[in-house]
């Protein structure tokens, strides 16, 4: 028992002390609370991760629950994305929930405490509202409407509801204590005046009410046992036990708020306003792009789903906010990926391979492994032939011991292939290296079990068939910020530090097999890292993303730095 207690987190060990205190485990319910306001990113997919996770845990219902209260920035699109994102990481909800199906609700209960002498209908503008709040250290002036008769906000309220009234020319708000220290009791705004339409009620309503009142009342009908939320709101925990203090009833669950920290991920920035930013300065294309911090985005840069929840699992549960290295996200990544993805070869930067001696007129079938990190991935069969690419990085004309690649004099045994050896080199007129001429040892082809063959050699090349090859654009993916925390200098904005090379676009020669490669498909291109199928590739216009490389290029940069 002791070593299942040092396993849990500090939010399962709250459920765990409920539980011991006689809560029953029937009544567990957790939910997951997005608003539609924008695509999910990779700290709500630790969220998600959270209140499923603690659903799987205990066997208990979790609700997918809209906070639509907001028609200004809320879109269906954005709820269509947002379902996507949690089936892709694997999870199942018990109930499609949304704040806007308990609008009538919430207006009753809204009623109840006008007639309570609990809120009150205001009519100032909201600067004055502002500075009549006070500060942290001054108490907060009372509204000269704080004492309008019940009759009069009741009256007020109703009219705001049938749109007599434009955009804030009234708000309703709760009657606490102007005097708290906690600011957000100093008579919070319950409702505000908005003349938009809604994506789920249309035009049914024109007032619409704040987070904060939305909230609880939303979790009590739905009878979450416990919210879970960010830590920045720690201080609405009061305001949230108040308005439920209004409205519980003895017999029902009462929701316990709880907080946990914010992860932040290094090298980008996860704040909506700022993604938002992004996309429409055309920094990136879109919400999905591969460099952004979106769980769309890092789906169609390749990422698996088990990546992201293993990633999620092992920066776990904390009190206390932290910035996570990307390099940890990668790690996952690679670690899935190494386990999954087919190995193919893929030349990106291709010089020509020419060997003397190799018949003009000959193709072979060479058979390769699929994978060697799973058994059961079988072979297939790659062609070889007289003309071949080879990455330009991977031939020097002169080199030092330390090179281990082809140079000329040297050797070095092509992938499943043979032992080659080069001989010269053909330019252009401005001294380009144009081809490359070899000659190969036939007796030493991979596998055949000749004694050539066995034969060691320090360096492995990947190559692609000339005759065979199938172009593709690839798009070499990197940070999109240079700097670990772009958002976090008070004295410059967080645009200045995007990388200018977070995106390469090159063509590739790709083995032939991938010619049907089906969007999504993921794939290890040998010595060069894993790379995904776009979602606009087709068979005639081949795009690879790439997921992530081989290494941590960036750790070697920044030793150096």
């Amino acid at each position: 028992m002791a070593e299942k207690e040092k396993s849990l987190n500090f939010i399962e060990h709250i459920v765990e002390e409920d539980l011991e205190a006689g809560f029953s485990k029937k009544q567990l319910r957790f939910r997951f609370p997005p608003e539609p306001n924008g695509y999910l990113h990779i700290g709500h997919a630790s969220s998600i991760c959270l209140n499923f996770g603690l659903g799987l845990r205990y066997d208990a219902p979790v609700n997918l629950r809209f906070d639509d209260t907001n028609p200004a920035k809320e879109e269906q699109e954005f709820v269509e994305a947002i379902k996507e994102d949690v089936k892709w990481l694997g999870f199942q909800w018990d109930r499609e929930c949304y704040a806007s199906d308990y609008f009538q609700q919430l207006y009753d209960w809204a009623i109840q405490l006008i007639k309570g002498g609990k809120a009150y209908v205001e009519s100032q503008p909201s600067d004055k509202i502002a500075a009549q709040k006070g500060t942290p250290t001054e108490a907060g002036i009372n509204s000269p409407f704080r004492d309008r008769p019940i009759a009069e906000n009741l009256d007020l309220f109703r009219r705001m509801k049938e749109g007599e009234f434009e955009e804030g020319s009234h708000v309703l708000r709760a009657k606490i204590d102007m005097a708290s220290p906690n600011m957000l009791m100093r008579d919070p705004v319950m409702y505000r005046i908005l003349h938009r339409a809604h994506h789920r009620t249309n035009t049914d309503w024109c007032i619409y009410p704040l987070y904060d009142w939305t909230h609880g009342e939303s979790d009590y009908i739905e009878q979450v046992s416990h919210s879970l939320c960010t830590l920045e709101f720690a201080p609405h925990r009061e305001l949230y036990n108040w308005f439920l203090d209004q409205v519980v009833s003895p017999d029902l669950v009462r929701p316990k708020q709880r907080e946990f920290a914010r992860r932040n991920l290094s090298h980008t920035v996860v704040s909506k306003r700022k993604l938002l930013e992004l996309v429409q300065h055309g920094v990136v294309q879109g919400w999905d792009d591969p460099r952004m911090p979106t769980i769309s985005g890092l789906r169609r840069k390749g990422c698996t789903p088990e990546a992201l929840r293993n990633f999620a699992d092992t920066i776990g549960i904390a009190k206390r906010e932290n910035v996570v290295d990307v390099a940890l996200l990668d790690f996952h990544m690679r670690e899935d990926l190494n386990r999954i993805a087919p190995r193919v070869m893929a030349v990106l930067d291709p010089v020509k391979v020419i060997l003397r001696n190799y018949e003009a007129d000959t193709e072979e079938w060479l058979e390769a492994e699929n994978n060697p990190e799973n058994p059961d991935a079988g072979f297939r069969k790659i062609p070889f032939s007289k003309e071949f690419y080879i990455e330009r990085d991977d031939f020097r004309e002169t080199a030092n011991r330390k090179f281990f690649r082809l140079k000329l004099g040297g050797e070095v045994r092509l992938k499943n292939a043979y032992i080659i050896r080069a001989e010269e080199v053909r330019k252009d007129t401005e001294g380009n290296i144009l081809e490359i001429i070899c000659t190969y040892d036939p007796k030493s082809k991979s596998g055949s079990g000749t004694p050539e063959s066995l034969r060691k050699v320090k360096g492995t090349l990947h190559w692609v068939s000339c005759s065979h090859a199938v172009d593709a654009e690839v798009r070499l993916y990197d940070r999109l910020f240079t700097d670990p925390t772009p958002d976090q200098h008070t004295d410059r904005d967080f645009i200045e530090f995007i990388n200018p090379d977070s995106l390469t676009i090159v063509q590739g020669k790709l083995e032939p097999g991938l010619r049907t490669a089906a969007p999504g498909a993921r794939y290890q291109f040998q010595r060069l890292g894993y790379f995904c199928v776009d979602k606009t590739s087709s068979p005639g216009q081949l795009i690879f993303n790439r997921t992530v490389t081989l290494r941590d290029t960036w750790a070697k940069m920044e030793e150096k730095s």
